[in-house]
């Protein structure tokens, strides 16, 4: 049984099902462009799916098609024809600059230390900041229409939520640099190839395949899962030596839960485990 969460905002939607929490970019007549009430939705969203025992996976997603658009660029138009700053944003270059901060560390800083599995759904269109975003996932599925673009080349801007970060772990800094001062359009099948998604899935179905991915995750083992996660994000930045010594703190806490115990009597029992997260 579904239930909601308040996000505050239309523009950004939350709900439950099961034990996967689910976001949805929700501004389909600008191809989920993002807004200010975006950023708020997911800082209310996030850390209320973190706390609930019940969400065990993250999916993000998109309305009407695209997963999301990045920056609102016809806004941002609106607001240079006019001589003005966008509404919402501070005038002084500094006051800008840490508001920009902020933003980012409400989604893609808290999509990547996201204590539970994050998977973003593509069902179509990723570009610029939407792109980074999705990035920012531990595990992308695209469907075979989606289309993938840096963008931020194409309207005069350097980029930002962390796709230069997310982009260079994943292709390398050479082709990350290619992407971005080119920004070419990239098939799903193309994204395939270069690492950026794990699956392509067929349009017909997309939505619930991507939902029954995420329920299939859930499935498993979420204290293991999570330590996981924290070992692999770990690893980006530490060198071995560091990275040996936790893995060696969290493989000791998961071979003492219940579920390690309980997966290896199923193993011996020649059945699926039921992970309770304890």
């Amino acid at each position: 049984m579904a239930r909601d969460i308040d996000t505050g905002t239309d523009d950004l939607l939350a709900r439950v099902e099961g034990n996967v929490g689910i976001i949805t970019f929700n501004r389909p007549e600008r191809r989920n462009a993002l807004s200010d009430a975006v950023y708020d939705g997911f800082d209310a969203a996030l850390p209320t799916m973190a706390a609930d025992p019940d969400v065990r996976v993250v999916l993000v997603t998109g309305n009407g098609g695209a997963f999301c658009a990045g920056g609102d660029v016809k806004q941002m138009n609106d607001a240079n024809q006019a001589g003005g700053q966008r509404a919402g944003r501070p005038a002084g270059l500094d006051d800008g600059i840490n508001h920009l901060r902020g933003l980012q560390r409400k989604v893609s800083l808290a999509l990547h230390e996201f204590p539970k599995p994050v998977i973003a759904a593509l069902p179509g269109a990723a570009a610029g900041a939407g792109l980074s975003i999705a990035l920012a996932a531990d595990i992308r599925l695209a469907a075979e229409r989606a289309v993938l673009v840096t963008a931020f080349a194409n309207v005069g801007a350097s980029g930002d939520f962390g796709g230069s970060w997310f982009l260079t772990q994943l292709v390398g800094p050479a082709k990350a640099r290619e992407l971005y001062w080119t920004s070419p359009k990239l098939s799903s099948a193309e994204a395939l190839e270069l690492g950026l998604v794990n699956q392509v899935l067929p349009d017909d179905g997309f939505d619930q395949a991507a939902l029954d991915y995420c329920h299939a995750l859930a499935t498993r083992a979420p204290i293991a899962q999570r330590l996981m996660k924290e070992n692999l994000n770990r690893a980006l930045t530490c060198d071995l030596a560091t990275a040996l010594d936790a893995e060696a703190t969290n493989m000791v806490r998961t071979m003492r839960t219940a579920d390690h115990k309980e997966a290896a009597l199923a193993f011996v029992e020649k059945r699926p485990p039921n992970f309770t997260g304890t």
